[in-house]
């Protein structure tokens, strides 16, 4: 573990030296997961060892009336680490389509909608530098339920 540590933030100094130039690159890992998964022990044991300057984690909960009140996306956006920067989200937009499709809460239009919004959102984060990481975390939880199944 200290050999990939060590390495881990050579690396991450390399990327902070870059994010300073005209460099866009970050890293952004999204870890999505049903509550007590494990997200949180995620960031902290693989961000261990960095330098807390070039990371910035952000955690999203139920929108709040100021979120509602724009795009779906927009405060995810407001959340997406400079360049140079390892960011790191605990949970994802992902439930922005997860959540109200399970629930019956939004027609189908607008799933349909938000899942072409989220594959142009990527594509263009991407496109700007981003290395997106995306990790599902399929562990149960403390009452013993499972993660879902899908038929």
């Amino acid at each position: 573990m200290a050999a990939n540590a060590g390495s881990s933030a050579e690396l991450q100094s390399r990327l902070l030296a870059q994010g300073k130039s005209e460099n866009s690159r970050r890293v952004l890992p999204i870890l999505q997961g049903m509550d007590t998964c494990g997200k949180d022990g995620v960031i902290r044991h693989v961000l261990r060892g960095l330098n807390p300057f070039g990371v910035r984690v952000a955690s999203f909960e139920k929108p709040t009336r100021q979120d509602l009140a724009h795009h779906f996306l927009w405060r995810i956006k407001q959340q997406l680490p400079a360049p140079g920067i390892i960011g790191a989200f605990n949970r994802s937009y992902y439930e922005d389509v997860l959540v109200p499709r399970v629930h019956g809460e939004i027609p189908a239009a607008v799933l349909a909608q938000r899942y072409d919004d989220i594959n142009s959102f990527e594509r263009r984060l991407s496109d700007d530098g981003v290395v997106l990481v995306k990790c599902f975390l399929p562990i149960a939880d403390s009452c013993g339920r499972g993660p879902p199944t899908f038929s």
